[in-house]
């Protein structure tokens, strides 16, 4: 199978970073796009609907640290990221629809072996909610 869009679920950490590189070097590989995505969860769900802040790079969805920090990833690389959907809430519940709209054909998300995330893994919900392939990548 030859993936088109990807679609990377970043947290606001540097590990994120990692993420971002692992889909340029398979959408280089495979001359695919690339789109990111980051739910933030703590704060509920304060709005149903995703924000693309790359087309709308005025409008700033969450606290100014967040926003900030979403700026910082925007900026990090130069390969050309399609769409940076942002919200609020569980991003399993947000995947199907936002991957039917937008052809995504493979999920890149990070997975932390610590302690938390053995307990509360937030991989292990996307896995059981996405209708695409995915790729767990460790993080350190």
């Amino acid at each position: 199978m030859t993936y088109q869009h990807i679609l990377v679920a970043l947290d606001l950490s540097d590990d994120s970073k990692l993420l971002i590189d692992k889909a340029i070097s398979f959408a280089k590989l495979l001359n695919a796009e690339i789109s990111l995505i980051h739910i933030d969860g703590a704060i509920g769900e304060i709005y149903p609907d995703l924000v693309d802040i790359q087309a709308n790079p005025d409008h700033r969805p969450l606290t100014e640290h967040s926003n900030k920090r979403l700026r910082e990833l925007q900026k990090y690389t130069d390969f050309p990221i399609k769409h940076f959907y942002v919200g609020t809430g569980d991003l399993s519940n947000k995947l199907e629809k936002t991957i039917s709209d937008n052809g995504f054909d493979l999920l890149i998300c990070g997975h932390h072996h610590d302690l938390v995330s053995r307990v509360l893994s937030y991989s292990r919900s996307l896995i059981n909610h996405s209708p695409i392939d995915i790729l767990v990548v460790p993080m350190p």
